[in-house]
C-alpha cells in the first residue's frame, strides 16, 4: 500500500495543478480568449492561434520555454532576428506593389502613419523607459509585429520583447475593431463616400525595377534596413520576375506558414504569468494602443489634407491604411467607404498607403537603430 500510495504521490507532485499560479490562470484565461477571437471572430487567426497557444502552453508547463525545451530553441530565431526577416521575405512575395506604383502619394499617406511610432517614443520616455526600450516600444504603433521582434533583438531589448511582440500582434488582429471608430469620428460622410479615379495600369519592367530601385536607395541611406527591405524586396523580385515561380510559391506558402507557426508559438511564449503580468508590461500595451490609434488618426488626418489639395480626389479613409498591418488595414479602409456608399472600392487604393507603410516601419525602425549606432 505504501508503494502505491508513494507512487500516486509522485505521479500528483508532477502535475501543473501543484505550481500553477493565480497569475498562470489568468494568462491561461487571456489565452482562451485569443483563441475565441481567433476561431469565432476570425480575427487575424494564423497570427493569434500560434501566439494564444504558445501562451497557453508556457502557462502550464514553464519548462518548455526553459533551455532544453522546444520553445527556447525557437525563441532563440526571434532573438537572432532569422525569423522576422523571413517572414518579410513571405509578406514579399505575396504584395503587389503595383497600387503604390501607380500612385506614388501613398508613400506620403504611409510616411504620415508612422507618427503614430515617433510620438510612442517620446511617450514611452515620459513614462520611464530609456530611449532604446522606448524605441523598441513604439514599434508596436505600426501595426508590425516582425519589426518590433527585430528592432528589440537589435537594440538587446529581449526582456520586453515578449510585452512587445504580442502587443504588436495583437494590435494587428484588432485592426478592424480599432480602427474604423478613430476613422469615423475624423472624416464626415461625405468624405467616405468620395470615389477615387481608376489607378492606371502598371507594366511588368516597372514591377521589377521597383523593389530593385527601393532596395539600393533605402540600403545606401539606412544600411540596417537591410535585412529586412532586402528580404522585403527580395520576395516581391521572386514574385514579380516570373522566373522563378517555384522561390515566390515557397515564399509565400510553405515557407511563410512555416515561420509564422515558429514565431506565433514562440513570442506568445514569452508571455508567462511572471514575465508578463508587470507594471511595465500594462504600460507597452497602453503604449502600444495609443500609437496605434495616433497613426491612424495621422494617416487620415494627412488623407484629409491631401483631399483638400488635390481638390477632393483622395479619399482620407485611405490614410488609416498607412500602418502595416497587410492586407488587413487596406480592407478595413474598404469596409468603412462601403459603408458609407455601397459602390465605393477603395481596396485598391488602400493598398498603396498599405504597403508603403510595410516599408515606413522598416525605415523607422532603421533609424532608431542609426540613431543608436547599432550594425
Amino acid at each position: 500500500m505504501s508503494y502505491i500510495g508513494q507512487t500516486l504521490g509522485n505521479l500528483a507532485s508532477q502535475t501543473a495543478f501543484v505550481n500553477i499560479t493565480w497569475g498562470n490562470i489568468i494568462m491561461i484565461g487571456v489565452a482562451l480568449i485569443f483563441l475565441y477571437l481567433a476561431i469565432k471572430k476570425d480575427y487575424e487567426p494564423l497570427l493569434l492561434v500560434p501566439i494564444s497557444f504558445g501562451m497557453l502552453l508556457v502557462n502550464i508547463y514553464p519548462d518548455i520555454m526553459k533551455e532544453g525545451g522546444l520553445l527556447h530553441y525557437f525563441y532563440l530565431l526571434d532573438e537572432a532576428s532569422i525569423l522576422p526577416c523571413l517572414i518579410f521575405m513571405g509578406v514579399g512575395a505575396m504584395t503587389d506593389f503595383g497600387p503604390l506604383i501607380a500612385n506614388p502619394i501613398s508613400f506620403l499617406l504611409g510616411a504620415a502613419a508612422q507618427f503614430g511610432i515617433f510620438g510612442a517614443y517620446f511617450m514611452a520616455i515620459l513614462m520611464g523607459f530609456n530611449d532604446k526600450s522606448a524605441a523598441a516600444i513604439s514599434i508596436i504603433g505600426g501595426a508590425d509585429g516582425p519589426t518590433s521582434i527585430f528592432l528589440a533583438g537589435k537594440l538587446n531589448q529581449t526582456e520586453y520583447m515578449g510585452p512587445i511582440a504580442v502587443a504588436a500582434y495583437s494590435y494587428m488582429s484588432l485592426v478592424p475593431i480599432i480602427q474604423p471608430p478613430i476613422m469615423k469620428f475624423l472624416t464626415t460622410e461625405e468624405e467616405r463616400k468620395i470615389k477615387m479615379e481608376q489607378l492606371r495600369p502598371v507594366s511588368k519592367i516597372e514591377k521589377i525595377i521597383f523593389p530593385i530601385v527601393v532596395t539600393i536607395v533605402v540600403t545606401m541611406l539606412l544600411p540596417t534596413t537591410a535585412p529586412l527591405i532586402g528580404m522585403l524586396m527580395l520576395g516581391n523580385l521572386f514574385r514579380e520576375s516570373g522566373v522563378v515561380k517555384q522561390l515566390q510559391e515557397t515564399a509565400s506558402n510553405a515557407m511563410m506558414y512555416i515561420v509564422v507557426i515558429l514565431l506565433g508559438t514562440s513570442v506568445g511564449a514569452t508571455t508567462s504569468a511572471e514575465a508578463f503580468l508587470k507594471l511595465d508590461t500594462l504600460k507597452i500595451v497602453a503604449l502600444g494602443l495609443i500609437a496605434f490609434a495616433v497613426a491612424t488618426a495621422a494617416g487620415v488626418l494627412f488623407g484629409k489634407l491631401l483631399n483638400k489639395i488635390t481638390g477632393g480626389k483622395i479619399n482620407p479613409l485611405i490614410g488609416s491604411a498607412g500602418v502595416s498591418a497587410v492586407p488587413m488595414a487596406a480592407r478595413v479602409s474598404q469596409k468603412v467607404g462601403a459603408e458609407a456608399d455601397p459602390t465605393n472600392f477603395l481596396l485598391m487604393h488602400a493598398m498603396g498607403p498599405n504597403v508603403a507603410g510595410v516599408i515606413g516601419t522598416a525605415v523607422a525602425a532603421g533609424v532608431f537603430m542609426a540613431i543608436f549606432g547599432v550594425k
